[in-house]
């Protein structure tokens, strides 16, 4: 089969994923409310704690790109629950009765949730400016940081492709993806600056992709640490946040697309 024919047969895939979220509406609802949810209660819970001086405005500032950073990384999970269900309820042995590309099916799925993130990255910008933050940098800059996110979404995907071929069910995926998601969104500069944390913490989080990941967003944002005189970051990793966000989603794809669909191949042939 072609490669044109598996990009083809993968596009049909991404439509039947999008239309799933169109018929089970719950899906997108509960994956938009989170992002809010947060960006509410960080901006007014802890923004006014942590930059006192204007009330927090500068913490919104900062805050929004952690944000953004934070729930594509949790949306790429959907990758691996959707999968995991899929197999369970054995539609992947339905799709391997067709003829159709076998990478079709991770390919179309991971598609699918690149355009469910840029869907909740617009909620979250949306409430975004309602708090108070704003773009201070060109359209082509504010699109690059954003492509930034995405594409390290979609290597991320990729990682819950093959935990999704790999385990049993859609709940243990989602157990599994918050026992390491979780601490490697929080010891980052997600939501504090850098500065703000002990040694071997601040260590780990100068190289943490995420943290590379959310600086470039925000310096291509044009939003600046709400402490102006906190010291600048001193790893290579931060010295080039977007080089480094793109050779790991390069690394992650490399490694993970060959194995995601080595996987498939096991699962749906036990």
């Amino acid at each position: 089969m072609s490669a044109l024919e598996a990009v083809s047969d993968g596009l049909v895939v991404a439509k039947r994923n999008l239309i799933k979220i169109k018929r089970v509406p719950d899906l997108l609802v509960f994956t938009t409310l989170q992002p809010i949810m947060f960006v509410l209660l960080f901006a007014y819970v802890f923004g006014g704690a942590i930059s006192q001086a204007d009330g927090g405005a500068a913490y919104r500032q900062f805050l929004i790109a952690g944000i953004f950073a934070q729930t594509v990384v949790f949306g790429a999970t959907i990758t691996g629950a959707g999968l995991a269900e899929d197999v369970k309820k054995g539609i992947i042995d339905r799709f391997r009765s067709l003829p159709m590309s076998g990478s079709a099916v991770l390919f179309g799925r991971t598609l699918s949730d690149v355009v469910n993130n840029v869907i909740v990255l617009v909620v979250m910008g949306l409430t975004g400016l309602v708090v108070g933050w704003r773009i201070t940098t060109s359209v082509g800059e504010a699109l690059l940081g954003f492509l930034l996110l995405l594409l390290f979404a979609y290597a991320i995907s990729w990682v819950m492709a093959w935990v999704g071929m790999l385990v049993p069910t859609p709940e243990v995926v989602n157990n599994a993806s918050f026992i390491i998601i979780f601490p490697l969104t929080f010891v980052a500069n997600t939501f504090v600056p850098l500065s703000t944390l002990p040694g071997p913490l601040r260590s780990f989080a100068e190289w943490n992709p995420i943290s590379a990941v959310t600086l470039a967003a925000r310096q291509l944002f044009g939003n600046p640490d709400p402490n102006p005189s906190a010291p600048p970051p001193t790893s290579w990793a931060l010295l080039h946040p977007e080089l480094y966000t793109v050779l790991w989603a390069a690394v992650i794809l490399a490694v993970f697309v060959p194995l995601a669909n080595w996987q498939y191949r096991r699962a749906t042939t036990r």
